[in-house]
Formats: C-alpha cells, structure tokens, sequence
C-alpha cells in the first residue's frame, strides 16, 4: 500500500500501541495504514479515560520496571527508550498538560482521554496516516508464503486483501471483546509456528468460595442477604493478605468493592496476578482481610470487651472500632452467630477475617490479559523472527501490569519499539 519510493507500512489495531507504532513510522518517511475493526479508534482507550485517564505513574524506574514482574528485564530496556516522564513529554507535544496526583499516578489536566486522543489522530492525519476503520483482519489468504502480503479483512462491502512491505500487529488481548479486542488472532500465529502463551484474566475480580457462615453451610458464594444491601460497595481501608503456591505471602493495603459474585477494584487488581496463579496450583485461595488496618489486635479485644449495656452489636461495633455499613455486613456474612458473643474471636477475625475465593471472573471482563506472544519469539525490534516484516506491539505480547499507569505506559513503549523496529528493517530490507 505505497507508492512513489515509500515503503507500505499495515498496522492492525487503531489503539495505544498500534498508533505509536503509526507515528513513529510516519516520522520516519514511510506510508502507513492503520486498520481497525471497530467502527473508530481508541474505544478502550476511552473507555478507560471515563472515570480519569490514568496515564503512567511518576515512581522511581527502579520499581517501575519492578511491576511488570517476569518480563522485568525486557521492560527495562523499552521504558529506558520511552517512560513515564517521556511519556508525559509526548502528551505536552500534543497540547495536554499532564498532573501527579496524590497516589503518584499520572493524569492529563481535565482527567479526559477524549481530547488527548482527537489532537492525536489530527497530528497523525496531517502526516499522512490512512485509516480504515470497520476492518477486521482474518489472518492471511491460503497458500500466501510472505507474512505481510495477503492480509485478508472484513469490510462492510466485502472481503478485502491487502499487500504491505511490512505489518505491525498492535490486536490486543482478549478482554473487552465489545471493543474489539477479542483474540482471534491466537491460532493464526499458531497456525504459523508462533509461540503464544495462553491469554489469561488480569486485573480483574474474582469470586467468593462457599463460606462457613450464619447463614449455614452449603452456600455458594456470597448471601442474597448480604448481596443485595452491598454489591458495589467500597470497602474502604482495609489490608489483604494471603500466601501463595510458591509459600510466598503477600500483604497489601488499600480499597477495594464487593461485588455481586466476589470482590473486584484497585486492592484486588494489584493482587490479581498472584491470586489467580495460586488458583489455578491449589483450586482455591484463603484471603485473610483486616478491616481495621492500624489497630493490633489486643486493642481490638480490650476495646470490644468494654460493656455495651443496652446498645446493639451494630452500635458497639461502629463506636468502639470504626466497623459499620459494608464492613460490619461481611463480618455477619462470614463468622457464625455465636462469634459475636466472644470478643477475642470476634476480634480475630476484624484483624484477620478469612475470605475463600474460588476463581478469577471470565477473561471478557478482566481489565487487562497476561499471556500473549513470547518476547522469546523476537528480535529487538519486536519482529517475529519466523515472520520476517511481521511486528507485534501492545497488549498482544506475553506480559501484564497492575492498573496505576503501567498498562498503557507499556503499550506505548512497545507500540514505539515496534514502529521503529519495523522502520529500521524496511531501511534494510530489499523490496518484495
């Protein structure tokens, strides 16, 4: 898709990572086609800007790299090229002054995805990028030997193929299929040698097991008792602990919100990782939650062994601990009856109340997938070595951030790795 002395550049995904790729391409002299099969781009990206565009995070890049776990050392490389501060320094170039907040994430002034995508797409339409939206790719024709030609897609007026001198892959995992991240490409490239790691559900939330409660025994997950008053309710302040498969115990602190089948928010997310790898070891995890982070539990037992005189349980909870609302409603839904008459027992659990969780929600709705194709499988370009001209950027490869800023400063610093590896390859490759 060239013509003149350009080089034809194919990117698949109107995203984060697809649109870097685009720019950093069209900087660099080449025609560049961005195709998408929705019908505009950047629908998750907006979608996660609804509630504040979380842009990066402003930590040290010592522990920056440190959240992208078992690909630290490939992250370190492409955050040293393009991080949080370059990052930051991108969205200034397009007019969007950007603001730490009080966690140290990294927001656009305005809190609006919106505006910073339009500036974006008008830069890279008055460099000359094309875009094809409603196409959405279907692998490669039969019997077509060079991986960038013969790219097959699916138009509103019927199938179309398209030949490129070089493609960027930017699809996505498989979370938000709604939005156009559904997977489908995982057999094509395993159809063609391509290690993919299995997709899985990351950032996301996760369901309760049965619970031993007064309710009696037998019951799957949470009360309609329970559910009903407190689905969607934060859990504000709390701790959470749990050991996983490895026998490693893991603590963190934060909030958190039941769900109508678990809980799910930031506190879990961050978690996610591990609880659903020691799911899948063990079949189940125990969650212990300290509702009262702050408060040891001898002052927890000294301050419920005060006489209550006439007030209720609810009262006495609320003025001498700080327990009311949700919190006071997961302690009824979890401990039986005559806990409450004990205060070291009802203590101990305030401290450290044991929550069963039974399995992460289905991938669909996960924030974000683990799993995707190896960084095994290419060079430092980000090229498929079994696909000479074939590029992979985004969510698609094989590694997962916790929500803060990390997920998308990694799609950016991928998508920017891909569009040069890809630049700088067609500068030396021979024309097909």
């Amino acid at each position: 898709m060239s013509s003149g002395g350009e080089r034809g550049v194919v990117v698949i995904g109107g995203g984060p990572a697809g649109l870097t790729a685009a720019e950093m391409l069209s900087s660099s002299g080449h025609a560049v086609d961005v195709f998408d099969a929705m019908p505009s781009l950047g629908r998750k990206f907006l979608l996660a800007g609804i509630g504040g565009l979380n842009l990066t995070h402003s930590e040290a890049p010592d522990a920056f790299a440190s959240r992208y776990r078992e690909r630290r050392p490939e992250f370190e490389r492409l955050l040293a090229t393009f991080g949080a501060t370059a990052l930051r320094d991108w969205a200034h170039g397009l007019g969007v002054e950007t603001f730490v907040g009080s966690s140290g994430r990294v927001f656009p002034v305005g809190m609006k995805a919106a505006p910073l995508l339009r500036a974006w797409l008008r830069r890279l339409r008055e460099a000359g990028v094309r875009f094809h939206v409603r196409h959405r790719w279907l692998g490669w024709q039969a019997g077509d030997a060079l991986p960038t030609h013969g790219l097959r897609f699916a138009t509103p007026a019927g199938e179309r193929l398209v030949d490129a001198d070089a493609v960027v892959l930017a699809l996505g995992g498989a979370s938000w299929a709604r939005l156009g991240s559904d997977g489908a490409w995982v057999p094509w490239l395993g159809g063609r040698n391509v290690t993919v790691a299995a997709l899985k559900a990351a950032n996301c939330g996760f369901d309760v097991a049965t619970q031993a409660s007064s309710c009696g025994e037998g019951r799957e997950g949470w009360s309609e008792h329970f559910r009903a008053p407190f689905a969607g309710q934060p859990l504000k302040s709390v701790a959470l602990s749990f050991t996983d498969a490895h026998g490693e115990t893991h603590h963190r602190a934060g909030e958190c919100m039941v769900s109508a089948t678990g809980l799910e928010g930031s506190l879990i997310y961050a978690l996610s990782a591990p609880l659903r790898d020691t799911l899948a070891a063990n079949g189940t995890v125990e969650l212990s939650i300290d509702l009262a982070p702050g408060r040891t539990l001898e002052r927890l037992t000294e301050e419920l062994s005060r006489p209550r005189g006439a007030r209720s349980m609810s009262s006495h909870l609320q003025s001498k601990v700080g327990i009311a609302g949700v919190k006071a409603g997961l302690l009824r839904e979890c401990l039986p009856r005559d806990a409450f008459a004990s205060p070291a027992r009802l203590a101990a659990a305030i401290h450290a109340l044991p929550l069963r969780l039974a399995a992460p929600r289905p991938l669909d709705e996960a924030i974000s997938t683990a799993g995707g194709v190896v960084f095994e499988e290419l060079d430092e370009g980000l090229m498929i070595r079994k696909l000479p001209g074939m590029f992979c950027c985004g969510e698609m490869l094989d590694w997962e951030a916790p929500t803060g800023g990390y997920l998308l400063t990694g799609c950016f610093a991928t998508g920017r790795a891909a569009g040069l590896g890809a630049s700088a390859w067609l500068a030396s490759a021979p024309r097909k």
